[in-house]
């Protein structure tokens, strides 16, 4: 909440939020690479080697950039929400509000470590991963393009959801109504143009369908969307969120009640 800038504090608050998941890394990097390996193995022995209807790209290779895109946006998004709404049930979170840093920093750091989660499981994912699949790489920036700012969004989505949020009810409101909804519904699992044409057009207003597509663009060389066009919106979602959650610390938005 501090005016002043504080490098060498915001950089021990990036350490303890980053610390914080690792000192529980079969809850918050195994796990969630798990559930998505699981994922695969379902779908693959579903679908067989059956292709995506307009895509002319097999199943399972479609299936991989949608699902690694899916478990870093829930990690990233748990990461902040998790740290926040614990700290104030415990009601500890005014030592960070006391602390002697700008809200830029708390904000840098905290949307810093959500992303070295969302990182680390990626990595992992596609380490498990690569021995028993063809995983191919066409486009590396746009992988790092879309990896990074999903989960920036994802974290400064779930750090507004922890500021909001009172209980853990909430929370589990928040995940399950609205960020899991919108997970799937953004083509993770299909091609959008398989949609029935009303949902369809719902999906172009929603930006986890062009962080999803773009990242698996990046795999496959293509997609459901105009690669610039995706490119626009992720970047401005990102610059939105990001300032949202600048402003929102700055105000203490429901944090001091």
């Amino acid at each position: 909440m501090q005016d002043r800038y504080n490098p060498r504090g915001a950089w021990t608050f990036f350490q303890r939020e980053t610390r914080r998941f690792l000192r529980v890394k079969m809850q918050t990097i195994v796990a969630p690479a798990l559930t998505a390996v699981m994922y695969l193995i379902v779908f693959r022995y579903a679908m067989g080697e059956r292709h995506v209807p307009g895509l002319n790209v097999p199943y399972f290779e479609f299936l991989i950039p949608g699902l690694i895109m899916m478990a870093m946006l829930q990690n990233a998004f748990a990461n902040t929400s998790s740290s926040l709404i614990a700290s104030k049930v415990m009601n500890v979170h005014v030592f960070l509000l006391m602390a002697p840093l700008s809200s830029a920093e708390v904000v840098f750091a905290a949307l810093a470590a959500a992303t070295v989660r969302a990182l680390i499981v990626a990595v992992v994912l596609l380490l498990v991963l690569f021995p028993f699949a063809d995983i191919h790489v066409v486009h590396l920036w746009m992988i790092l393009l879309y990896g990074i700012c999903g989960s920036i969004i994802m974290g400064g989505i779930g750090m507004l959801s922890g500021m909001w949020a009172q209980r853990f009810d909430d929370m589990a409101t928040i995940s399950n109504f609205i960020i899991l909804p919108l997970t799937f519904l953004s083509g993770v699992f299909y091609s959008v143009h398989q949609l029935p044409v009303f949902w369809q057009t719902i999906n172009q207003f929603n930006p986890f369908f062009y962080l999803i597509d773009g990242f698996r663009y990046g795999f496959l060389g293509t997609g459901d969307s105009d690669p610039a066009k995706a490119a626009f919106v992720v970047c401005l979602a990102t610059l939105l969120v990001v300032f949202c959650c600048w402003y929102a610390w700055r105000l203490g938005w429901k944090m001091k009640v």
